[in-house]
């Protein structure tokens, strides 16, 4: 008791990583309600629309992450130029970071005319698959949005500042979900448009949240101390350096939804029961996780700053506070699964065609088991990812779920279904030794302590001090 006293009252303690991680917490359980809202909306409109959403939802945010991790690193520049309180440069990183989204958005435009194809490739029932046509295609159109809204963000997760977050994401929660009733089932005078009405909901609340993130930003001491305005200039050697760093970043984002995707898109071939209920797991799981990516960008905003300080102890102190405080968190989370599932399930049965849900019900009650095994190393592999990324060593992140998703998750998961024809749960265990070998390796990296010497941004050149020379009455003057 005396030990979590300490831990409590100390420096990097559970109280400062709380003090950062509650406004992210907050903010990542608002998406969470958010997706979780919008997916129990289309399960309650048809079997079909459900299905579709997650495989189409996955993929648009596949292509849009690796973009969103490399525009969202400047939270970690912004951290060490905070910590290092060299504060004129945090505007000049945050415009190019604005610049990333701008690339990201144009280039998420491409994909729409592809949609057709590459659905019709993945092979799900014929209703499904226009499903996932129409809702790909409209998300797409709020990519640079969302990358944007990412990256503006990091200005203030990058100082610890991060109540502004919070409020700006649970304002776009609500517009998100007042739209998403509306524009689904043709309430207060809206067009019934089902999951066409759920992905405008998304793009509008998109860009709602990156309007309210630019207008705090223009605010005038904001701009007076941090360059946020005066900034906004391209430098070619920042936006490098961003990517330098960042593109790793957004890489390993990607693949681990990539590998995810895939995952979900392979198992929808087994039949629309093992992939409704699938994606009722994975959004169910995105109420432990969403929460414990707040705690992973806590970890990863701390952890720049005290190296910009030059702090690394303290660095490690606050990563294994974050550790401590999500492991708790997932373990209980994990025993309510096992213990309760019908507690989480129910929500999708409300208003669903009985007949049509009941093996979807069976399947999913069995899925948030290994849920609840896979959860608890997810912790270790968001802590100590966020802690390694946090002081620059992106590019291990990177090689580590490259290799991962393709041996691990990818090629086993078609192998066991399409060639062994193994079925549901064998894919899944698969999908739980992936997650377990993530949070391992990731703890390692940690342990061998490489990251305590490495830091993403420029190292400050020394002014010299004038000389100085005595003069005939005995003082100095300068040279």
């Amino acid at each position: 008791m005396q030990y979590l006293k300490n831990r409590w009252q100390v420096e990097a303690g559970y109280r400062q990583v709380l003090v950062v991680a509650i406004p992210l917490i907050l903010s990542t359980a608002s998406w969470s309600v958010q997706h979780f809202v919008d997916r129990m909306f289309l399960a309650w409109y048809s079997p079909e629309t459900i299905a579709a959403a997650m495989p189409a939802g996955m993929l648009h945010f596949s292509m849009v992450s690796i973009f969103m991790g490399t525009a969202g690193y400047l939270s970690t520049f912004v951290a060490q130029y905070y910590g290092a309180k060299r504060y004129h440069r945090i505007g000049p990183v945050l415009w190019q970071g604005v610049y990333m989204s701008l690339i990201g958005g144009l280039l998420i435009l491409i994909a729409i005319p592809f949609a057709e194809p590459i659905f019709s490739l993945v092979g799900h029932s014929p209703l499904v698959q226009q499903n996932e046509v129409e809702y790909f295609r409209i998300l797409c159109l709020g990519g640079g949005f969302y990358i944007a809204s990412y990256a503006l963000s990091g200005f203030f997760s990058g100082r610890g500042k991060t109540w502004p977050v919070m409020w700006i994401n649970v304002f776009t929660t609500v517009v998100n979900l007042i739209l998403d009733y509306a524009l689904v089932f043709g309430h207060w005078g809206f067009p019934e448009l089902g999951i066409k009405g759920a992905a405008i909901a998304t793009v509008a609340a998109g860009v709602f949240s990156f309007l309210l993130f630019l207008a705090v930003l223009a605010g005038g001491n904001t701009n007076r101390t941090y360059y946020t305005l005066k900034g906004w200039r391209f430098d070619s050697e920042l936006f490098i350096r961003l990517l330098r760093y960042g593109f790793p970043s957004g890489v390993q984002f990607f693949l681990e939804m990539t590998g995810f995707t895939g995952f979900v898109l392979v198992v929808g071939r087994l039949g629309t029961a093992s992939l409704a209920a699938t994606n009722i797991a994975f959004n169910i799981n995105t109420l432990a996780f969403m929460p414990m990516i707040g705690f992973g960008i806590a970890i990863s905003v701390l952890v720049g700053q005290y190296l910009g300080a030059d702090k690394p102890g303290l660095a490690q102190s606050a990563a294994y506070s974050g550790f401590h405080l999500t492991l708790a968190y997932m373990i209980a989370i994990g025993a309510a699964y096992v213990l309760v599932p019908d507690i989480f399930v129910a929500p999708f049965a409300h208003q669903a065609d009985p007949q049509t849900f009941n093996e979807i019900y069976r399947y999913s009650i069995v899925l948030l088991r290994f849920v609840a095994v896979y959860s608890i190393f997810d912790a270790m592999n968001i802590i100590f990812c966020s802690a390694i990324k946090g002081a620059g060593d992106t590019r291990y992140v990177m090689f580590v779920s490259v290799l991962l998703s393709v041996f691990v998750l990818i090629v086993p998961v078609y192998l066991v279904i399409e060639v062994f024809e193994f079925g549901l749960m064998f894919a899944w265990v698969l999908a739980t030794a992936y997650v377990t070998l993530l949070g391992v390796v990731f703890y390692l990296r940690f342990l061998g302590g490489k990251w305590k010497i490495m830091r993403v941004i420029e190292q400050e050149v020394p002014v010299p001090a004038p000389k100085l020379r005595p003069t005939k009455l005995g003082r100095v003057a300068k040279l």
